[in-house]
């Protein structure tokens, strides 16, 4: 059933632009600051596989757990921030997700680990909350800018490949007040207390009024929207550019220091390269969706995300040719080196960070009075691949003995996304053309979202 867009709001007060800022500067810190929580094990990772023997599988599942707890509550985060507003739940968030972060410093067993990280992994579901909160204050005509700035929060990733070699570095075998350990234990403890100042500034510092659009309405109506199919397509898309983004966010930094024989700080640096573009080009991404459509935005990212993951899949090595004297030949080597590798991987962050920015920006513009419901749908469902993702990373390892094969998943993930949404293109425009071909190709109407199309 399609959806109208809402009406333009009026012309805000400067009271209001005030509070939207806020709201938007507050929400990104946060996020930021609780995706750098929800990732951490990605660089502790190594150190804790030392320190308890565990696998890489087993590692994988710890990593995994995070993404789970981080994707399983997205929907009704989303409903609830529509119905109470962002505020009080982000503040619930930070204070929730700070218990066991400071926990993790006092794991003593892989079991432990495998809990607490499941624990930890609640901050990921901050980001439905944040993109309901922000969809309530922010007019339609900026919506894909501050969605994206505030996705761009995706950045939180490579906080702790900063500051978590130095610390672990720096305090490995130190304790401090008696009770806290040094070395990456030292980590959790920073994160717990900065979660619990986090929470008293978005607290006190956004708008004590807040704006809660889903207040007094049914959660069947809520859920209506989510019998669409489209909804369904669009989670799949963000599995491809945001699922597989954590997953990959979380595995580069052991792929670097087993494949290349770097240091965990250099993995470590390497691996922001990625996550860098992949957070911060999703304003960029929002934007390039405001002009030119999200629709045409996802046609050049899925078609930059098949070329650099249709490379990197390739695995090292060479053909062996057997004469029939009994002598070999061997022809064809490839070698993918470190400095290749990590710009083809940088742009493959590129990529998914302006595709994370339009796959969101179809939600506001087809779903105004739903944001909450859609986009945490959209939003769990994607963060589910970041839980599905290291595993079938480590386990397709193990099946096929190549490194590369991680890329190989990716790719028929991305192609599986772009064969769907060109399939419904192509179907839609065989069942209405020429009307819809020319539509396609020109810019969408005050009342006709370009999503209409799929």
């Amino acid at each position: 059933m399609k959806q109208r867009k809402a009406a333009d709001p009026p012309v805000p007060s400067a009271t209001e632009g005030s509070g939207r800022t806020r709201v938007l500067g507050f929400s990104t810190t946060a996020f930021t600051l609780m995706f750098a929580v929800w990732l951490m094990f990605g660089i502790l990772g190594k150190p804790i596989r030392e320190e308890f023997g565990l696998s890489e599988v087993q590692l994988s599942w710890i990593v995994a757990a995070a993404a789970l707890n981080g994707s399983l509550w997205r929907l009704p985060t989303g409903m609830i921030t529509d119905r109470i507003g962002g505020r009080k739940v982000m503040t619930f968030l930070l204070l929730v997700t700070a218990i066991p972060a400071y926990l993790v410093s006092r794991a003593d067993s892989y079991g432990m680990l495998l809990v607490l990280a499941f624990l930890v992994g609640f901050a990921g579901n901050s980001f439905s909350s944040g993109i309901a909160w922000n969809s309530a204050w922010q007019p339609r005509e900026r919506q894909g800018f501050a969605l994206g700035l505030f996705g761009a929060g995706n950045v939180g990733a490579s906080v702790t490949k900063f500051i978590g070699p130095p610390i672990i570095a720096g305090t490995a075998g130190a304790t401090y007040f008696g009770i806290i350990d040094g070395g990456w234990r030292l980590v959790p403890v920073v994160y717990a207390i900065l979660l619990v100042l986090m929470a008293a500034g978005i607290w006190f510092g956004t708008p004590r009024q807040d704006r809660s659009p889903g207040t007094g309405k049914p959660l069947r109506q809520q859920l209506t929207p989510l019998r669409e199919i489209r909804v369904w397509r669009f989670s799949l898309y963000y599995v491809a550019v945001f699922g597989a983004y954590v997953a990959l966010a979380a595995w580069l930094p052991t792929y670097y220091m087993d494949n290349f024989d770097v240091t965990l700080q250099t993995a470590a640096l390497l691996t922001a390269t990625y996550i860098f573009p992949a957070s911060l080009l999703r304003p960029v991404g929002g934007s390039f969706s405001d002009r030119f459509g999200a629709r045409r935005v996802m046609y050049w990212t899925f078609a930059a995300m098949l070329l650099v993951t249709g490379i990197l899949m390739m695995p090292n090595g060479h053909l062996v040719i057997d004469h029939a004297d009994g002598t070999q030949t061997e022809h064809l080597a490839y070698s993918l080196g470190l400095v290749p590798f990590v710009i083809l991987v940088f742009l493959l962050g590129c990529a998914m960070g302006v595709g994370k920015a339009a796959v969101y920006k179809h939600i506001p513009e087809y779903f105004p009075d739903n944001v909450g419901s859609v986009g945490g749908l959209v939003g769990m469902l994607g963060g589910l691949g970041g839980f599905f993702l290291p595993p079938l990373f480590a386990y397709t390892k193990v099946w096929s003995g190549f490194p590369t094969s991680t890329f190989f998943v990716l790719f028929v993930l991305t192609a599986i996304c772009a064969v769907w949404m060109h399939w419904t293109v192509m179907h839609m425009l065989q069942g209405k053309s020429p009307e819809l071909a020319r539509h396609l190709e020109s810019p969408t109407t005050p009342d006709e979202p370009e999503e209409a199309l799929v």
